[in-house]
């Protein structure tokens, strides 16, 4: 039996109980998107978007289904989808790429979903948390969905934590859509901390009106193999989106990120920064796009993907790309792959700093970049800890649990 054949029978046999745990507005299109998936199957690696990794073989082992309901902290401002205070038919599965294999997958199995709902003009101060716990005693798949809705003025900060709390095989697919109205402001935080028998299939697809100001930052800190998606639509004037990314990888872990900003219209900036750290037989990719169409003068983008392979054996493989259609634009790209630097080491082991402390510090100061942005404090300083600890081999699982310990 082949991958797609595998979950196409999952739905069938699975369908009629994922639709009576869900909600009408789910239940809606779910299947429409299962027969998107059945005639397009699993993207191979000749798809250019999935071209670093191969999705056939990361759904292949035999997982089960979770259909337990997704468990949040108490939130005025977190509510599962069926408890909606607004209409959401308006947002759900209207943002997403309909015609991606893995959100139409998710679209037809997952079966509960989170409503981040910020009224109008509302300030939210302390950040709004979502902890998805991996947990079970069999290979299990796990289907999440988020939609982020801000109103006009609405400001907010959310963060998305992955943890793993068993030692066992895990495939998650989640997918974010998020609208932000105009004037609305978001910082946007997806933290992953698992274990190197977890598969993440993470896609955001985010459309922003005029005047708003967002910042997605993705952490991948420990995990196994991991595909982040973002896709970015800005369709409102001087409107300003910052993406940033830290991923560290060891072992044999596989990171791919791919990013898509597209500019609609004009007086808009873009500001996009990656790092990477891969060791061992780790492997890196990032494809980041700039699209800036025919209508969207005075575009300014500046897109950076930085990565530091620390050992001969790891992998980084690097794609920036612009593609622009206006020409009155100030855009710019840049990536780079190197190792670490002979000649620091050399100067700190002149001063009595051993080699292995040496290339800590060295791997700390690279990523201190993308980290120095994050503007909520405590995570802020929490990361700065956590990193440190990667580097040093302190951090092989979700100390943040106590069933790890």
């Amino acid at each position: 039996m082949n991958s797609e054949q595998q979950y196409i029978e999952l739905y069938q046999e699975a369908a009629d109980t994922i639709k009576a745990r869900s909600c009408p507005v789910m239940n809606a299109v779910r299947d429409e998107a299962f027969a998107r998936f059945r005639q397009e199957g699993f993207p191979s690696k000749k798809v250019e978007r999935y071209r670093y990794t191969d999705v056939d073989a990361a759904f292949a082992p035999n997982y089960g289904i979770s259909l337990s309901p997704l468990t949040v902290k108490p939130s005025p401002y977190i509510y599962h989808l069926k408890d909606a205070p607004v209409d959401v038919a308006p947002y759900y599965h209207q943002v997403a790429d309909v015609a991606d294999p893995l959100t139409a997958l998710n679209t037809a199995l997952v079966h509960d979903a989170l409503l981040i709902y910020v009224p109008k003009n509302t300030q939210v101060e302390d950040p709004i948390v979502v902890d998805n716990w991996l947990r079970g005693n069999a290979p299990t798949m796990m289907n999440r969905r988020v939609l982020v809705l801000l109103q006009s003025g609405a400001e907010a900060t959310v963060i998305i934590n992955d943890h793993a709390a068993d030692k066992q095989q895990f495939l998650t697919t989640q997918v974010m859509e998020i609208v932000c109205h105009d004037n609305s402001r978001l910082d946007l935080y997806e933290i992953e901390e698992t274990t190197p028998l977890c598969s993440r299939f993470s896609n955001v697809y985010l459309r922003a009106g005029h005047d708003c100001s967002i910042k997605h930052n993705s952490i991948t800190l420990f995990n196994g193999q991991t595909r982040n998606l973002c896709d970015v639509y800005l369709t409102g004037e001087h409107t300003e989106v910052t993406l940033n990314g830290c991923a560290i990888g060891s072992g044999k872990q596989r990171i791919d990120n791919n990013t898509l900003i597209d500019h609609l219209v004009p007086n808009c900036q873009s500001n996009e920064l990656y790092k990477y750290v891969v060791d061992d037989q780790a492997v890196g990719a990032f494809a980041g796009k700039i699209l800036v169409e025919k209508d969207a003068q005075k575009t300014a983008s500046q897109e950076t993907n930085a990565n530091l392979c620390a050992s001969s054996d790891a992998r980084m493989y690097t794609q920036p790309m612009l593609e622009i259609y206006a020409d009155d634009v100030k855009c710019a790209h840049g990536s780079t792959v190197g190792v670490m630097d002979e000649a620091a080491l050399f100067y700190m082991r002149q001063r009595g700093i051993p080699e292995s402390e040496a290339r800590t510090l060295l791997k700390n100061a690279f990523m201190g970049q993308v980290i120095d942005q994050i503007k909520y404090e405590p995570l802020r300083q929490r990361l700065y800890v956590k990193v440190e600890k990667r580097f040093r081999g302190e951090l092989d699982k979700c100390e943040d649990c106590r069933l790890c310990k």
